[in-house]
């Protein structure tokens, strides 16, 4: 059995969405329940720290930025696919939290007055992301944590892998999960849970995630009946580091800097002339990727070919104060100086869109469990995410989720109880099947051979006729999955069960993706498909929901909430 462990708030990721969570419903229940904050990693190791460029808010409406402008940009860049009352919720929300990590200690690159600089992104009308230098989501992280440890009702469980969401009569009881150092299987009950565990782009072998975002709290809640929405959606961001994948963040184009081609032409005039290097992402990844195929790109290792992003007009001082990371990257492990030569680069398996379905606060079709951050679609980046709007957006629900879910805890008098059977199926799938086999498999050759395939047909151009393999692929492993072999039987830090259970997360997450994709017959944002070229309102101006079921997911579709614009030619 599982030592049970009781607690009213669950927090499952401790992100910049489950940090901001926490500390919320530390403030609106000014201490009075117990929060549980879950993390297969050290606190400080979440992804969330590698972000880089920014973080969107409007904050300068006298100089001509405003909200409308700011919604405007963002449902626009998402294809129209964004639900706009969501989106307005945002963009209102967003200055607050910005003024809130100010005065909790960040240090926001400063202009020479002293007021918070703002510089440039892509898709974006007006200058409005906010950083850090070039480690924003560096500070971030550590500004939230510092100020969750003023709050004593909060308990960090570090290296806790969770298995399983436990729901009974429709409302959430528990989770289930594995304490790495121990191995020792454990029940965390609570009154609510907050998903706040991050994306999976993990399911790409070259790619901008650290190795430990597997999806696991998106596909747990799949797994737990929840729909998934619009999964299809998977970003590529335009500069991504060759051969490495690590982020070149688009501040070095807010920055001023330039795509480059093999003949030293600045390509993006052909492909958005008003807007150049900061038009949207899927955009410019897409223009990029046509540049490589018709021969105007580098010859890169293991088929990585690339385009150049050149700083070095830009000159050491701008380079040094404000992309000091961004060249000790480049220099770390490309060898390459960047104010001396130009950075190769290609588009990177970076952001998922989709995610756990949610309503405008964060919360999902099961009573007691919400959604945060990348983990879920409120949706407010539709069909294509802004760069800048991410780290945003954990702030702007981790807030309003904490609060949320802290009222409820409230006004719930006892943890809802736990069903014993559905806990030792649990405990007897991980400790009964899947450590003990002995199979013929390699985990590990699992693992390379979806990457792969993911890399070669689901990347930023797809064909149905590439979906259809991918996803024949794609089932073809899950069975191989079933006759995998673990090598190592023991409970402390076994790392190969935990590969094998992230292995088999990201094997459903990766099934949606190809499924939605492959019914979706249209191209709109991130989703290009080249056997469908246009976007098409009148059959897909809906969302994808995809509900678990033992043959596979089934689909369905939900309208995109419309308030203010309806669709029109997205030109930039």
């Amino acid at each position: 059995m599982a030592d049970v462990f009781n607690h009213d708030l669950v927090i499952f990721g401790a992100g910049l969405a489950g940090l901001r969570a926490a500390i919320e419903a530390a403030r609106v229940a000014q201490g009075r329940i117990d929060i549980a904050v879950i993390t297969k990693n050290q606190m400080m190791r979440a992804h969330s720290v590698a972000a880089e460029g920014g973080t969107a808010a409007v904050m300068r409406p006298e100089d001509g930025d405003s909200f409308e402008l700011h919604a405007w940009d963002t449902v626009k860049g998402s294809d129209f696919l964004a639900d706009q009352d969501v989106v307005d919720l945002f963009v209102r929300t967003m200055p607050s939290e910005i003024l809130q990590l100010d005065h909790w200690g960040i240090p926001w690159t400063r202009r020479e007055d002293g007021r918070i600089a703002q510089r440039p992104f892509g898709g974006h009308s007006y200058p409005r992301a906010v950083s850090a230098q070039d480690k924003t989501g560096f500070f971030e992280m550590q500004t939230l944590y510092d100020t969750l440890l003023k709050y004593g009702c909060t308990k960090h469980y570090n290296e806790h892998f969770a298995t399983s969401i436990l729901v009974e009569n429709g409302e959430f009881c528990g989770l289930s999960v594995i304490d790495m150092t121990t191995g020792q299987f454990k029940l965390i009950r609570g009154k609510a849970l907050i998903i706040a565990s991050g994306g999976a782009g993990t399911l790409f072998g070259f790619t901008t995630y650290s190795q430990t975002v597997t999806g696991d709290g998106v596909a747990l809640a799949y797994r737990a009946g929840i729909p998934l929405e619009d999964m299809e959606f998977l970003q590529f961001h335009p500069t991504g580091l060759v051969p490495s994948g690590i982020l070149i963040t688009e501040a070095c184009r807010g920055e001023g800097g330039y795509l480059i081609n093999n003949k030293g032409e600045r390509f993006m005039n052909k492909y958005a002339p008003s807007k150049l290097e900061l038009a949207p992402r899927d955009l410019i990844s897409r223009s990029e990727m046509i540049e490589i195929e018709e021969g105007r790109g580098y010859k890169g290792p293991r088929d990585l070919d690339y385009i150049h992003l050149d700083l070095r007009h830009l000159g050491a001082d701008r380079i040094n104060e404000s992309l000091p990371l961004i060249r000790e990257v480049c220099i770390e492990f490309n060898d390459l100086d960047p104010i001396k030569e130009p950075i190769p680069c290609r588009p990177v398996a970076h952001y998922s869109m989709g995610g756990v379905e949610t309503d405008i606060t964060g919360a999902t079709r099961v009573k007691g469990i919400w959604a945060a951050g990348e983990a879920a679609c409120v949706s407010l980046h539709g069909a294509n995410r802004l760069g800048s709007n991410s780290t945003a957006e954990c702030l702007v629900w981790g807030k309003i989720t904490g609060a949320e879910a802290a009222r409820y805890c409230g006004e719930k008098n006892q943890l809802p109880a736990v069903c014993e059977a559905k806990l030792e199926a649990e405990r007897k799938r991980i400790y009964g099947d899947l450590l003990p086999r002995k199979g013929k498999e390699n985990l590990y050759d699992i693992r390379r051979e979806l990457r792969s395939i993911m890399d070669t047909n689901v990347g930023v151009f797809r064909t149905g006729e590439e979906l259809s393999k991918a996803l024949d692929i794609i089932r073809t492993l899950r069975r191989r999955y079933a006759d995998i072999n673990i090598e190592d039987k023991s409970s402390v830090y076994n790392t190969n069960l935990y590969h094998a259970l992230e292995i088999g997360n990201l094997l459903d997450l990766a099934e949606v993706m190809v499924t939605g994709g492959l019914a979706r017959a249209e191209s709109r944002g991130g989703h290009a498909r080249r056997d469908y070229p246009n976007r098409d309102d009148e059959n897909w101006f809906k969302h994808t929901l995809a509900f678990h079921t033992d043959q596979g997911p089934r689909l369905d579709y939900k309208p995109v909430t419309v308030t203010t614009w309806l669709p029109v030619e997205r030109k930039y």
